[in-house]
């Protein structure tokens, strides 16, 4: 029989509803995760049908990623910190319309420059709810049962990427790839209806405290020359552009040092052994992992010569496995240290990225999917419990800065990713568009990118280990 709530009993009534919230906060992010996930992978599978379309070379098809990385690494903590100030709630709710409209827009590009931009200003779009969302679930889900929290969210997010190529690869190889953006347009209307209906708490711990100016424009010098200048090498005007992120980057740490509420509290790195270790270990994971899906993209359409539709069904085994492991990792965290779990799903990362240094044009299909299974489960054991250890080793008034600082260290590392294979492709095929004549080209570009990233995730294993024993903090009265 089921039990009616006591209406004379406020407890009970508080009870239900902080149930409801953590309900409809949980249904809304995740949901929003799916969709950011899905079209992101889904522009992967896409990349021929784009080259083919506006006659792109390989480079620029890396730019149609790399703008969108790039924006969104510049943006995330700027916005991260806003919502702390103004509320989460508004960012994320304005990030979402966006998101949307660039997406709208996005089926009107008429040449790959005007795409690449649409995809930058999604970029932005993107920052603004990714450096909010993970705040939001921390804030309601206290620690004991954020790492599941987390881990549901997470799971959404690779479910997304999971479809995505499948999804995507189905919807280009019968509609042409701007079919994408208008089966997904509807579905964003309907993630906004959900923020407008079922957020009804406001967030903003950092009320009233002044936004740091100064050192945001030095963060976003920085980040773009830093970033920019990465994907431009090895030429001279790269290191140059590196040299000048350089400067801005000591510009900002100087400036956030003397500010009293800086957008980024570098007392977070210097006091916190967590926090510092498990952000350092994620640029590691995502610089290593970055480019998966643009060189499996390419290497399957192109030298398997497979089909959109047959590349993305292929492409789902890495990230579906990641899905499907996120849960329970997230899980096993609130109970096992969670840099333990990390650290070993880092060495697994690195393993299955060294295999993929041996494919060759021969190489089977299936060699490829178990190699996707291996290192999609090894980033599973990763990303959750490295999630709940960053989060959860924060007050409530840093959730904002903590959450931004996660998407902004993956967002980094995703760049790099990018970096190293635009600069691979540089030097191995140049400017010249994908066909037949350079793909034994293309196929040593991709190997000794694979190389190179399994070295880096090898790297990672050690920063993964350096961090203490595991930090949780009380909930704030």
């Amino acid at each position: 029989m089921a039990q009616i709530p006591n209406e004379d009993n406020p407890e009970e009534q508080r009870s239900d509803e902080d149930k409801t919230l953590k309900n409809s906060i949980l249904v809304v992010t995740a949901f929003t995760a799916f969709l950011i996930s899905f079209v992101f992978s889904a522009f992967n599978v896409a990349l021929p049908a784009i080259g083919s379309e506006f006659t792109a070379d390989a480079v620029a098809l890396g730019w149609v990623i790399s703008s969108f990385t790039l924006t969104t690494g510049i943006s995330l903590l700027i916005f991260g910190r806003i919502g702390d100030i103004v509320g989460r709630r508004k960012i994320f709710t304005l990030g979402m319309v966006f998101f949307t409209l660039s997406t709208f827009l996005m089926i009107f590009s008429w040449n790959i420059s005007i795409l690449i931009f649409l995809r930058a200003v999604k970029g932005i779009a993107n920052a603004m709810i990714s450096g909010t969302i993970m705040a939001i679930v921390s804030a309601v889900f206290q620690p004991g049962e954020r790492g599941k929290a987390l881990g549901l969210n997470l799971t959404s997010t690779y479910l997304g990427i999971s479809l995505g190529p499948f999804g995507g690869g189905l919807l280009v190889q019968y509609f042409g790839w701007r079919s994408i953006l208008v089966v997904l347009v509807p579905f964003q209307i309907i993630s906004l209806i959900l923020i407008k209906l079922k957020f009804k708490t406001e967030w903003a711990d950092s009320a009233g405290e002044k936004f740091d100016w100064k050192g945001s424009l030095a963060f976003g010098f920085a980040m773009f020359a830093f970033m920019y200048g990465f994907s431009l090498l090895p030429s001279v005007t790269g290191w140059i552009f590196l040299g000048g992120g350089f400067l801005f980057g000591v510009l900002f740490v100087i400036i956030e040092l003397r500010v009293n509420n800086p957008i980024f509290d570098f007392q977070l790195i210097l006091n916190n052994r967590m926090f510092a270790f498990s952000s350092l270990a994620s640029i590691f994971v995502y610089i290593a992992m970055g480019a998966i899906g643009f060189f499996s993209s390419l290497y399957l359409q192109y030298l398997k010569n497979l089909d959109a539709a047959a590349a993305g069904l292929i492409m789902i085994s890495q990230p579906l496995t990641t899905a499907l492991l996120s849960t329970l990792s997230g899980k096993l965290s609130d109970r096992i240290n969670p840099g333990i779990i990390a650290s070993i799903g880092l060495g697994i990362v690195s393993i299955g990225l060294f295999m993929f240094f041996l494919i060759g044009e021969a190489s089977s299909i299936a060699y490829l999917v178990s190699l996707l299974v291996i290192i999609g489960f090894g980033f599973g054991m990763f990303s959750s419990p490295n999630t709940n250890a960053i989060m959860s080793s924060v007050e409530n008034k840093f959730l904002g800065t903590a959450s931004a600082t996660l998407g902004t260290v993956r967002t980094i590392g995703q760049m790099m990713s990018m970096g190293i294979a635009m600069m691979l492709f540089s030097l191995y095929i140049g400017r010249e568009v994908i066909s037949p004549t350079v793909y034994p080209a293309l196929l040593a570009a991709i190997q000794r990118g694979f190389l190179i990233f399994s070295i880096i995730a090898a790297l990672g294993i050690f920063v993964s280990l350096a961090r203490s024993k595991r930090v949780t903090r009380k909930p704030a009265n």
